[in-house]
């Protein structure tokens, strides 16, 4: 192989790798002004769902199925004082690994065809207790909708009306976010919206930055709540639930 041939190489290479800007912070911003808690710590206050399912005491949120209280489809405890357009939204979750939860954003409330009342439609932020891509925390889920596994963690990406999602670059890959995530603890996440722009952060770290150019399919607005999955047996907690709208 020549000289001129190793340099060209060389220079598709980084032409094609996709990357993230150098001049662009990976690291979660500050809180902005206007933050406030949601939650009391204490009841369950300003939120709807599920009594069997969602209890709250010591400042923690806790959703759990067992056999004899059982989800009948994917229920939810929605939060019934705001909506999230353009928002920020801090929180920890935790959960165990025999089921999967979520965190629901920009979704239309569903009371027909549904097999409960506590029904969501849209976003959502997938809560899960595992380490290995692709199942894990932190991807963006249309639940109820068409696309699924909309965005996934690790993507700087877009959604394009013709030719559906577009991954422009690369923001973390396995070993690092195994090395993020904790595993059987407590782990933060923070999501803020911006118009049809989305970004994902856990523990501090950027994971998933998705654009929806889809007129047809982006949502700007909606209801906020935590997911219950239908199935096996589970349990989820949240606490420490901010959030802020963004002007």
């Amino acid at each position: 192989m020549t000289m001129r041939t190793l340099l060209s190489l060389c220079f598709l290479i980084t032409i094609c790798a996709p990357c993230v800007a150098e001049n662009e912070s990976t690291n979660v911003p500050a809180e902005p002004a206007g933050m406030k808690s949601i939650f009391n710590g204490k009841d369950l206050s300003g939120w709807d769902g599920d009594k069997r399912l969602w209890s709250a005491q010591d400042g923690v949120i806790r959703g759990e199925t067992t056999p004899d209280a059982v989800a009948a489809g994917n229920t939810f405890l929605i939060w019934t004082e705001g909506k999230t357009g353009d928002f920020d939204l801090r929180l920890s979750f935790r959960c165990n690994a025999t089921n999967n939860s979520g965190i629901q954003y920009r979704s239309s409330r569903v009371t027909e065809g549904v097999k409960n009342d506590w029904v969501l439609k849209g976003y959502q932020h997938e809560v899960r207790n595992e380490k290995k891509f692709p199942n894990i925390s932190g991807f963006i889920y249309d639940e109820r909708g068409t696309r699924k596994r909309i965005c996934l963690v690790g993507e700087k990406a877009t959604w394009e009306p013709k030719t559906g999602k577009q991954v422009l670059a690369t923001l973390i890959d396995e070993a690092a976010y195994q090395n993020l995530f904790k595993l059987d603890d407590w782990n933060e996440v923070a999501i803020i919206a911006k118009g049809n722009r989305i970004q994902h952060y856990l523990n501090g770290q950027l994971i998933l930055d998705f654009t929806d150019n889809d007129p047809q399919l982006a949502l700007l607005t909606g209801n906020l709540g935590l997911q219950l999955h239908a199935g096996k047996p589970m349990w989820v907690e949240f606490k420490n639930i901010r959030f802020a709208e963004i002007k």
